[in-house]
């Protein structure tokens, strides 16, 4: 069985959507979406700086952007419930739900895109009340570090399964983090992003997002979508969006979502672009299970090959 899923926001690295653009079709899609949302997704996947694109508001719908084109370039199979090659399950990491949400059919292309701009400028305001920040947590027990977070007045945001979890809370918290490691962490490395996404400073996002689905019209999923909130697969299109909603100040259980995959019977797991952050975690934590990342179109035969064998 296939999973496809979809990265979240720290994937981005400048110049990584380049040579997507040269496939047939690719940049008129990016500028239409660019035209439909307010924003030069060609300019920052390919010229912008690393400081430019780590803005949570342009970040967010670059992300969703690449994952929806190198998915359409894999050929219909891996987005529709009845070709061959239909993944088994999708599933996105933090803003990748979005993205996983228009793979499932939950959301058109457009919708999504309209969505997660949205989701980007509100989570940057919400970032600019106070200053705060994420750092991950490399090695350690949950059962430990998690009551050592709390105890520091610090979140776990993203509890990402083989080994890692994310703290999330203001600077001054993260800095008494660095002094006091929890008993068996190995390394605390600061995030490169603009806040304590997924914890309750995210809270003034949640009201705005709320606002903006509203506005939209969700289907029911015609693929399993496994759910950040607590790795369950979700039936109709209403919950997806009502959680996609929720989850802005709620912790990304990733772990779950693996547990998930497993219980499904998962062989094989292919992650579209930017690819490679959980491919990385699905290697620690589903041994056995093939993966592989899209991280430019010279992956996409690879793709193919592995859809064809894992696919429905």
């Amino acid at each position: 069985m296939l999973v496809l899923v979809a990265p979240g926001q720290g994937a981005q690295t400048p110049g990584f959507l380049t040579p997507w653009l040269d496939l047939p079709g690719a940049a008129d899609r990016i500028a239409s979406w660019s035209d439909a949302i307010g924003l030069d997704l060609a300019h920052y996947g390919t010229h912008a700086d690393a400081d430019a694109i780590r803005d949570t508001a342009v970040a967010q719908p670059l992300l969703v952007a690449a994952g929806l084109l190198s998915a359409s370039a894999l050929g219909t199979g891996p987005l529709a419930a009845d070709a061959a090659g239909a993944p088994g399950a999708v599933a996105g990491h933090s803003v990748g739900e979005i993205t996983a949400a228009a793979f499932a059919g939950v959301l058109d292309d457009t919708s999504a895109l309209t969505l997660v701009r949205r989701r980007g400028l509100a989570m940057a305001d919400a970032a600019a009340i106070t200053p705060t920040g994420m750092s991950a947590l490399l090695g350690g027990d949950p059962e430990t570090t998690i009551p050592h977070l709390e105890k520091l007045g610090l979140t776990p945001a993203n509890v990402n399964g083989a080994g890692q979890i994310v703290a999330a809370g203001t600077l001054e918290q993260l800095a008494a983090l660095a002094e006091d490691k929890p008993e068996g962490v190995r390394k605390v490395v600061a995030l490169k992003v603009a806040g304590a996404f997924h914890t309750r400073h995210m809270a003034p996002a949640v009201d705005a997002l709320a606002q903006a689905a509203e506005a939209l019209t969700p289907a029911d999923p015609r693929l399993t979508y496994v759910s950040n909130k607590d790795g369950k697969a979700v039936e109709t299109g209403a919950e997806v969006l009502q959680r996609l909603v929720g989850q802005v100040a709620n912790p990304v259980r990733w772990d779950l979502c693996m547990e998930t995959f497993e219980k499904l019977g998962v062989t094989a797991l292919l992650e579209v672009c930017p690819g490679g952050t959980l491919t990385g975690l699905a290697k620690r934590a589903l041994p056995g299970v093939k993966t592989l990342a899209l991280k430019t179109p010279d992956d996409l035969d690879a793709a193919r090959a592995l859809i064809a064998e894992h696919g429905a």
